[in-house]
């Protein structure tokens, strides 16, 4: 089939209709605008929907979940675009009560000491007196404090530095279920600098992982001496009060109309001398002057591979995990245990099905009817694949099977949601910053080509809205530029703010 454009029309092609995609769209129509450029915008993506694995449900008075439910507002992308949608007031924070995390071990739920920030304490008598490490285990991590410092060098694994700083125990108990909630990885594979910058600069600076985490408490004004959080910093944790397909909605919304296509796969992308070709699954070919790749590492790889091989291998090295959630929804009174936290996080030696449980209707408000309760559970991840292939019957007894187990929960739920996200998680191994190093380069090659999505520098949603922005902005500044080739790969060379608490499954 012919392309559908005009000899002096100006096109740009997003291809993939996640956040990441979503957001690249809407800045480059905030910016045409803005700048008065002629570049039409078109959205390609092959799903029946958009937005990816963010999706929001309602059922019987119950807000539902499918992908991530919170944003991590120290990262400031995704708020401040909430705020130009004309979302602000939408935007909710987590429940002011029980914030804290449990770790399931032993077949009971051990509460992560009060202080306890990161992957270590910052306050000592909640630590000393938690059951959750042994007296063996919680000595070895107070060798933290009189330890060396690493010498630099060149990358390393999370479990390697864990390791070295904390022990096995804190490793095996902590460390890699904590991860496993925001990552789903491997922490003997997963990369240091890639995913945990500030813990290796915050042992340079302090020497020592426990008094760095201390003294950046105690710098933090009428933080000094208040309860703090166990876990991850709620206070920083927020989303939208009706949930986070709102934040797609209002994207699809604001773009003009015809900009977003449904159901519609690409088959692959050429360059034909001064423009790109965009083919279609269906035939059609699709003529523009720009392209941002907004989809999974994999699929950008098998687009590329005619056009450039040594970028399709770069990109199709980058592995990925799959994932499971599962929303349970119950009567109040069908669980006997408190409730008295956001969730827990399962080690993977307890040889679990579930990896991590959120206590949805306690983190946030509204989430179900009064008298009621809602849970969300997730299974899969790097560690424990298999259960990802079970049948939904087989899935949803083992779970059910763990609840009882750790929350005393005997009757079957009233209802229940498995979703399944197959190679949805990106996975920062060691050397993932040097294989981004090489991308960029491959990039130079195609000024007018961008890549956008959580494959390159951040897993969350403020992350993913980044990357569509910053791939908007140098696609217009290398299109509307006399020195294209300075902009190539930009999006990848630019460093990223990482965060370990952004978007965890708690």
């Amino acid at each position: 089939m012919a392309s559908d454009r005009s000899n002096d029309q100006k096109r740009i092609v997003v291809v993939g209709g996640g956040i990441a995609g979503l957001a690249a769209a809407h800045r480059l129509r905030e910016k045409c605008q803005a700048e008065r450029l002629s570049y039409a915008v078109l959205l390609l993506e092959a799903n029946s929907r958009p937005g990816g694995v963010i999706g929001t449900t309602y059922r019987d008075g119950f807000i539902l979940e499918s992908g991530p439910d919170t944003l991590f507002t120290d990262k400031p992308w995704a708020v401040d675009l909430i705020k130009r949608l004309g979302l602000g007031d939408r935007l909710i924070g987590t429940s002011g009560v029980h914030r804290r995390t449990f770790v399931a071990l032993g077949g009971t739920l051990h509460p992560l000491p009060e202080g306890f920030s990161l992957l270590a304490p910052t306050r000592f008598r909640p630590f000393v007196q938690s059951e959750l490490l042994t007296w063996r285990g919680k000595a070895r991590m107070a060798l933290d404090l009189i330890l060396p410092r690493g010498q630099p060098g060149s990358d390393e694994s999370l479990a390697s530095f864990v390791r070295r700083r904390l022990g096995a125990e804190a490793l095996e108990r902590l460390a890699q279920p904590m991860i496993g909630g925001i990552y789903s990885a491997d922490p003997e594979r997963l990369s240091l600098q890639a995913t945990f910058p500030q813990l290796l600069q915050m042992e340079a600076q302090h020497r020592s992982l426990i008094l760095g985490l201390r003294r950046r408490r105690l710098s933090v004004p009428g933080k000094g001496h208040a309860p703090a959080d166990s876990g991850p910093r709620y206070s920083l944790f927020a989303t939208l009060d009706n949930g986070l397909q709102t934040l797609v909605d209002a994207l699809v919304q604001q773009l003009p109309a015809g900009t977003v296509r449904l159901g519609c796969p690409v088959a692959g992308i050429a360059r034909k001398k001064e423009c790109w070709t965009i083919r279609l699954k269906d035939g059609a070919d699709i003529e523009a002057d720009g392209v941002i790749l907004a989809v999974p590492a994999f699929q950008a790889a098998a687009l590329t591979h005619d056009l450039d091989d040594d970028l399709a291998m770069e990109l199709e090295a980058i592995p990925y995990a799959s994932s499971v959630t599962i929303n349970l929804a119950y009567r109040r009174e069908a669980i006997p245990h408190p409730l008295d936290g956001f969730g827990f996080v399962v080690p993977a030696c307890e040889g679990r099905t579930i990896i991590a449980c959120s206590f949805s209707s306690v983190k946030f408000a509204n989430r179900a009817p009064a008298g009621y309760a809602l849970l969300r559970a997730f299974a899969g991840g790097a560690l424990q694949p298999e259960p990802f292939e079970w049948d939904d019957e087989r899935l949803l007894t083992a779970v059910r099977h763990d609840l009882e187990d750790l929350l005393g929960i005997e009757s079957a739920p009233l209802w229940s949601q498995l979703i399944r996200h197959p190679r949805s998680m990106p996975q920062y191994h060691v050397g993932h910053l040097a294989r981004l190093a090489t991308l960029e380069h491959r990039l130079c090659r195609w000024p007018t080509l961008k890549l956008a999505g959580n494959a390159y520098r951040g897993v969350g949603i403020p992350d993913g809205v980044r990357s569509g922005e910053a791939a908007a902005d140098a696609l217009l500044a290398g299109l509307t530029s006399a020195q294209r080739d300075t902009y190539g790969g930009a999006t990848l060379a630019e460093p990223a703010r990482t965060c370990a608490e952004g978007d965890s499954l708690l």
